[in-house]
């Protein structure tokens, strides 16, 4: 069993993608890139919960803000490379998939993954989070102050 990848930036920002996705949808894009492969289990897919800190400003005292719930799961590839996954929710297809994404980087897969599945993800995130500046952006009121001339 190897798991010798390291914690670069780029798998944190795959596995952030693969987290936030939504339901179903890195199942259907691995689908559609590549045939899965024989893994095995390390942990099966469970359901479990986290607890969420938030702190005041972004730079304040941690608080609990409250639970989430989550789906995690590892396994290896008959090759040796290890795939981990946390996903929002209870979605136990969504684990699976994003662990065999996250394995599948480790090998010479990496470029038809890119391409046919982290990409589109990247996409699709940041078409939502410009939809939703744009709405945000719709409510925001301007509040300007006009010099009246008291005689």
């Amino acid at each position: 069993m190897k798991d010798t990848i390291a914690q670069t930036p780029d798998r944190k920002a795959w596995m952030s993608l693969m987290a936030k996705a939504p339901e179903g949808r890195v199942v259907a894009l691995l689908d559609a890139a590549l045939p899965r492969p024989a893994f095995t289990w390390l942990r099966a897919p469970e359901i479990g919960s986290v607890m969420v800190r938030g702190r005041a400003g972004g730079t304040g005292a941690p608080f609990n803000l409250g639970e989430m719930t989550v789906t995690r799961c590892a396994l290896t590839l008959q090759s040796g490379e290890v795939g981990h996954a946390y996903v929002q929710g209870r979605r136990k297809p969504d684990a699976e998939a994003a662990a065999l994404v996250d394995a599948l980087m480790q090998t010479d897969a990496v470029t038809v993954l890119r391409t046919k599945v982290l990409e589109p993800l990247e996409q699709e995130a940041t078409t939502r989070r410009s939809t939703r500046a744009e709405k945000a952006a719709a409510t925001k009121v301007d509040f300007f102050t006009m010099v009246r001339g008291e005689d």
